[in-house]
């Protein structure tokens, strides 16, 4: 990743959080080809000792290349806008801002029990905010036991963590402000959360 430095994430803090905030990623690893996979990922643990576990279909291509000891490659991605230089005070090229975290990580596959644990929370986190949630206990029995042969688990132990937050950090108030009022003008909703985080990052 390249970070320069005024926009460098290295906090466990940040990093962790980050990637709760923004679960589905993209799992990258080496083939024949670089070979990559767009999931949703759990973390496990806490800041400073956690690993990550997801699932891919035994069908993806990844599958034949998954194995105890693969290095992997995972990107976060946060909101992220693009940023005319017509709103800015002073004369400069446009951007984009954005956010991201990579995790390098050793892969390590699951018995099936440890996936279906998994799946089991999977669907918890992201259906007990729903207004009539449907959890793995409520999905019938047949269709488990047709789905779990499919797919292949696995926990990804993180090896190296670099994070980027790129919000016109050490910009001047005018230009910032005119910045934010133009991305609340969009009706892009990635573009008002970077506004927010561009307000956070210069507050």
């Amino acid at each position: 990743m390249y970070q320069p430095a005024k926009y460098a994430k290295k906090d466990p803090t940040y990093l962790f959080q980050f990637i709760q905030q923004n679960p589905f990623g993209t799992m990258v690893v080496q083939g024949e080809r670089l070979l990559a996979t767009h999931i949703p990922i759990m973390t496990k643990g806490g800041e400073t000792d956690f690993y990550l576990i997801g699932h891919i279909a035994n069908k993806n291509p990844q599958y034949g290349v998954l194995k105890d000891g693969v290095e992997a490659l995972f990107i976060f991605q946060g909101p992220n806008a693009y940023v005319s230089s017509s709103w800015y005070d002073y004369e400069d090229i446009s951007t984009w801002d954005y956010s991201a975290v990579h995790v390098h990580a050793t892969i390590y596959l699951q018995t099936a029990v440890e996936l279906e644990t998994s799946l089991q929370e999977l669907v918890y986190r992201f259906e007990k905010d729903q207004s009539h949630p449907k959890f793995y206990k409520d999905i019938p029995a047949s269709i488990v036991r047709d789905h779990l042969p499919q797919i292949t688990g696995f926990k990804a132990v993180p090896t190296r963590m670099e994070g980027i937050a790129k919000f016109h950090q050490e910009t001047n108030t005018n230009t910032l402000n005119s910045i934010y009022e133009h991305l609340k003008r969009t009706e892009n909703k990635d573009a008002h959360e970077v506004a927010e985080h561009i307000r956070k990052e210069n507050s």
